[in-house]
C-alpha cells in the first residue's frame, strides 16, 4: 500500500485494460447471483447485453474509482466514502439518462427489487451504493495490486498482449451489441440467448 508504483504509459494501459475486464466480469457475477435471490431463488438471469459475461457500467465505475481513490489508499474509509458517493451519482445519472433518452427504458429498477431501502426513482438505492462502496475496497486493495503484480512479473510484451487482447475482445462484443447490431439489424446477444433458453430480467417502460 505504501509503494508508489511507476509504469510506462503502455503498461499502465494494459493495467487499466485488466481492471476493465475484471470489474465488468465481477459486475456480471454479482448481478447473476443477486437476481437469482431477487426472483425467489427460482431462476438465473443473464445480465448485460453482451455475448460475454461482462457489464459495462462496472468497468466504467472501476476506472473512475481508481482515479478518485487510489491516492487515498492508505485511508480505507475515505476510499469507501468517496466510492460510495461516486457510484451513487454514476448509477443515478446512467439510470435516469437511459430512462429519459430511451423513452422509459431501464436496465434495472429498484422499485421492483428486494432490499431497496433508500430507493430514488428506481435508479439508485442505499443497498446498491453501499455494496459498490464495499466493492471498491476489493478493487483498490486486491484487484489493482494484482494487476500491478502481473505487470511486474510477466514479460512486458506478454502482459500487454494478454491484457489489451482480453479488453479488446470484451469491447468488440460491447460495440457489436450496442451499435453495429442496432445499425444493421443484426441479431444481438440477447436475441440469440433468449432463443436458446436464457432468461432475461424484463423491466416495464
Amino acid at each position: 500500500m505504501n509503494e508508489d508504483n511507476s509504469f510506462d504509459k503502455m503498461t499502465m494501459l494494459g493495467i487499466f485494460c485488466l481492471i476493465i475486464v475484471f470489474s465488468g466480469i465481477f459486475g456480471f457475477i454479482y448481478e447473476f447471483i443477486f437476481y437469482y435471490f431477487n426472483s425467489g431463488m427460482k431462476y438465473f438471469y443473464w445480465r448485460g447485453g453482451n455475448f460475454l459475461p461482462w457489464i459495462n457500467i462496472y468497468a466504467i465505475g472501476s476506472i473512475g474509482i481508481y482515479f478518485l481513490t487510489y491516492r487515498h489508499r492508505q485511508k480505507p474509509f475515505k476510499v469507501f466514502l468517496i466510492s460510495t458517493i461516486f457510484c451513487g451519482i454514476l448509477e443515478f445519472i446512467a439510470g435516469l439518462g437511459m430512462y429519459e433518452l430511451g423513452n422509459g427504458f431501464r436496465c434495472w429498477d429498484y422499485n421492483t427489487e428486494i432490499l431497496n431501502f433508500g430507493n430514488i426513482g428506481g435508479f439508485v438505492c442505499l443497498r446498491s451504493v453501499l455494496f459498490f462502496g464495499l466493492s471498491s475496497l476489493l478493487l483498490i486493495y486486491l484487484i489493482v495490486p494484482l494487476c500491478f503484480y502481473l505487470a511486474k512479473k510477466m514479460k512486458r510484451k506478454v502482459f500487454l498482449t494478454i491484457s489489451i487482447g482480453l479488453c479488446a475482445l470484451f469491447l468488440i462484443d460491447e460495440i457489436y451489441n450496442l451499435l453495429i447490431a442496432r445499425m444493421f439489424n443484426f441479431p444481438r446477444a440477447s436475441d440469440i440467448y433468449k432463443e436458446i433458453g436464457f432468461k432475461y430480467m424484463e423491466f416495464k417502460k
